[in-house]
C-alpha cells in the first residue's frame, strides 16, 4: 500500500493561487487528483502518468490548474491559479499501481491508494 500525505489547503479568495503537494512513500503508475465539495460526489480534477508526464485536466479546471511531478516520481504537486468559490472542497490525492490500468484514470475506481485529504476554501 503507498501511503500519501497531502498539504498546502487553505483559504484564499476568488482569483487566488495555492499550490498543493502529495508525498508519496514509493513511486506508482498513475497518480491523480479529486475534490469533493460538501453534499457532492468525488470529482477528478487531473490526473498524470508517472513514466511518461502525459495527463489530463478536467474541463472545468483546464486554464487554471497544473499537475506535475517532481524527478523522484513521488512528489505530486497541483498548481492551482485564478480560485473560484467552485473549486472549494477536500482535495485527494490518489495513486495507482499498473493493475488499475485498463480503468480510466477519471474515475474513482481507477486508484488503489488515497491520502487524508487537505481542504480547499475559496471565498467570493
Amino acid at each position: 500500500q503507498v501511503q500519501l500525505v497531502e498539504s498546502g489547503g487553505g483559504s484564499v479568495q476568488t482569483g487566488g493561487s495555492l499550490r498543493l503537494s502529495c508525498a508519496a512513500s514509493e513511486s506508482t503508475y498513475r497518480m491523480g487528483w479529486f475534490r469533493q465539495g460538501s453534499g457532492k460526489e468525488r470529482e477528478w480534477v487531473a490526473y498524470i502518468y508517472t513514466h511518461s508526464g502525459n495527463n489530463d485536466y478536467n474541463d472545468s479546471v483546464k486554464g487554471r490548474f497544473t499537475i506535475s511531478l517532481d524527478n523522484s516520481k513521488k512528489s505530486l504537486h497541483l498548481q492551482m491559479n485564478n480560485l473560484k468559490p467552485e473549486d472549494t472542497g477536500m482535495y485527494f490525492c490518489a495513486a495507482a499501481s499498473s493493475r488499475y490500468r485498463f480503468i480510466s484514470g477519471n474515475s474513482p475506481r481507477g486508484y488503489n491508494d488515497w491520502g487524508q485529504g487537505t481542504q480547499v476554501t475559496v471565498s467570493s
